[in-house]
């Protein structure tokens, strides 16, 4: 009789128990396991993950903030400075300048048509001005007026007189009363400019009309030692 009871006290505590020994609830209700209570590795990587991203999302963010304010804080771009090669006009009078126009051979006169046509409509800051008489063979330009000559009676050079080569092209000065006149000594027909003396420095004046001249006028004539080159 004893023994019939103790075996029945013994199954009833087999009964409460699960396969792996773990004591099943007095209620029946067994709590549902945490997943990362046995893993506190697994739940470090899930924060570490987390922050992660936060950073990567926020760095965007920050570096479009910064680029924004830098934008906004930066002085203006510099307006572009004016070509130096754009050039401004000085006033002048559009009046036609008095000059003479004597007659030519013909050798001259195609040469001059030849260097008036290719003279450059400005030199410097002087605007080309229209002449009272021989378009084909004057030129004049500013206000006082700068005036080129083309024709006429080749100059005599005495040897102790300066000569001045620019651009290939030799000059003989002379000064007359308020202006420099430079006399080409080295071409088949003469070119003479007068330049007033309110622009200084005649040679610069004369650079670009040497050039013309050197496309135009053949050169010829007794050269004068100092342009020898």
């Amino acid at each position: 009789m004893d023994e019939m009871t103790t075996s029945s006290s013994s199954a009833a505590v087999d009964d409460d128990e699960t396969p792996g020994g773990t004591p099943e609830p007095a209620d029946g209700i067994r709590e549902p396991e945490d997943p990362g209570a046995d893993a506190p590795g697994g739940r470090d990587r899930t924060i570490r993950g987390a922050a992660l991203l936060a950073t990567l999302i926020a760095l965007p963010v920050t570096l479009l903030v910064a680029v924004l304010a830098f934008a906004k804080l930066s002085p203006d771009a510099p307006a572009a400075a004016p070509s130096p090669s754009a050039t401004t006009s000085r006033a002048q009078s559009s009046t036609p300048v008095e000059m003479a126009a004597p007659a030519l051979a013909a050798r001259p006169a195609t040469v001059c048509r030849a260097l008036v046509s290719q003279l450059p409509q400005t030199i410097r800051d002087l605007a080309q001005r229209p002449v009272t008489a021989g378009p084909e063979q004057n030129a004049a330009y500013g206000d006082p007026a700068l005036t080129v000559t083309c024709g006429g009676t080749e100059p005599t050079v005495p040897a102790t007189d300066e000569v001045w080569r620019v651009n290939s092209v030799c000059w003989h000065p002379v000064e007359q009363g308020d202006a420099t006149v430079l006399t080409t000594v080295d071409r088949e027909t003469p070119v003479t400019v007068t330049i007033p003396n309110s622009y200084q420095q005649p040679l610069q004046w004369a650079a670009p009309i040497s050039s013309t001249i050197v496309a135009t006028v053949p050169s010829g004539g007794a050269v004068p030692a100092g342009c020898r080159g």
